[in-house]
């Protein structure tokens, strides 16, 4: 039996609201040099040590075992799309986030600055974390110089920080293609080349991003620290099915950054544009409140402050959502779901496998009789350990959502 269609026959249609707040790779890593702790353990959370009291904790798995995703992958699971089977490139993501409109045919790559040597060896894969006006400016630049590659239009987009977008549109063109980046400092850019090497659509994609660093690196050469750039998730826009089709929810989406707006939009989302920060956020959802049935609230910075290894700024950040926590509980949704889309352990400055921990709370959801909100307690919590994917069914389950499945 499919699970999907099993889940729409049992679907009623319920007048509920139901919050989704991720704080983007929130889970961690205890490690002695933390003295044993890790940055959600050793914040001060009042606000979620109080939600905890009434709630359901646990672990989920973005994935599968041992598999670390990254933030397409990550959130589409916390939307109930198995990310297996919806694969999207970051490119499209960013692409749709930053308001561009892809046509058929188009290839979008996610690109960010980076810093190389005189050998072309990437030293810095973010240059420094250049302001957005820089970003703005070297993109304006790269617009103007490069303006076509083969028979190809190239259009550059600035997005936040060091990151902008990089699409492709002319024709026989489509993706995926490997990254033009080597994921770690100390590697020159990598070749790219089409996933699919019989697709002749993806080997001529391959060929206009090779010709476009031919023509855009020369352009940076005398910049500094951004002398050079990356590209990963090159793709063309896949079908994928709605989430008002999916779940019977209008969905709203809260974010501040481009890709999480993008993914959002992939699914059908509302994009409520403006808000900058998490205070911001939660007093959009109480105006909002009426308008829409699920919301998708995104919170960045605890990934951020993961990647670069940051203890200290991660349990800060932390602690700064959690004084906010209040603006949102104003209007308590009948569901409540705070997690992260996948783990950003500052040991590891980067996105990992490890299960995030969840935390549910709902007039159903009955209490774990947890004190806090850790991954510690999330261990013991009544969840257990489960898929990303399945998240949303929970959400819809405390929401009285389903009818009986059998006689």
């Amino acid at each position: 039996m499919n699970l999907d269609g099993l889940y729409s026959e049992l679907t009623l249609e319920m007048k509920a609201k139901l919050v989704l707040v991720v704080l983007d790779g929130l889970g961690d890593l205890a490690t002695r040099e933390q003295g044993y702790l890790t940055p959600l353990e050793a914040a001060s959370t009042p606000n979620l040590d109080a939600l905890a009291q009434d709630a359901a904790q646990g672990r989920m798995i973005p994935v599968a075992p041992g598999i670390t995703p990254g933030s397409g992958p990550g959130h589409l699971g916390l939307f109930g799309y198995d990310p297996l089977e919806f694969q999207v490139g970051r490119g499209v993501i960013e692409a749709l986030g930053l308001g561009l409109t892809l046509k058929a045919g188009d290839v979008a790559a996610r690109a960010n600055f980076c810093t190389l040597d005189a050998k072309g060896i990437v030293t810095d894969r973010r240059a420094g974390r250049i302001e957005t006006s820089v970003c703005e400016e070297l993109c304006a630049l790269l617009s103007k110089k490069v303006k076509k590659v083969g028979d190809a239009e190239v259009i550059i987009k600035a997005g936040k920080g060091h990151r902008f977008v990089v699409i492709f549109r002319g024709k026989g063109l489509e993706g995926p293609l490997s990254d033009a980046d080597p994921h770690r400092d100390g590697a020159p850019i990598p070749k790219v080349e089409a996933v699919d090497k019989k697709s002749a659509k993806a080997n001529k994609a391959a060929k206009l991003v090779a010709e476009f660093y031919k023509a855009a690196l020369p352009v940076l050469a005398k910049k500094r620290p951004a002398n050079g750039f990356l590209m990963r998730g090159i793709a063309h826009q896949p079908a994928i099915p709605s989430f008002v089709e999916r779940y019977r929810l209008r969905p709203a989406c809260i974010a501040v950054y481009p890709m999480y707006k993008g993914l959002a939009q992939l699914v059908g989302m509302a994009k409520l544009e403006g808000p900058q920060t998490i205070a911001e956020q939660f007093e959009r959802y109480l105006t909002e409140y009426d308008n829409y049935d699920y919301f998708f609230i995104h919170y960045k910075y605890t990934d951020m402050h993961g990647e670069d290894g940051n203890f200290e700024a991660k349990k800060r950040a932390i602690e700064e959502f959690d004084a906010a926590l209040p603006i949102l509980l104003q209007k308590r949704p009948d569901v409540l779901a705070i997690t992260g889309d996948h783990s950003t352990p500052c040991a590891l400055r980067g996105h990992s496998w490890h299960p995030q921990p969840v935390l549910l709370t709902s007039e159903c959801s009955g209490s774990d009789k947890l004190e806090r909100f850790t991954e510690t307690g999330a261990n013991l919590g009544s969840l257990g350990l489960f898929e990303a994917k399945y998240l949303v069914r929970q959400m819809q389950a405390n929401a009285k959502m389903f009818d009986k499945f059998g006689a």
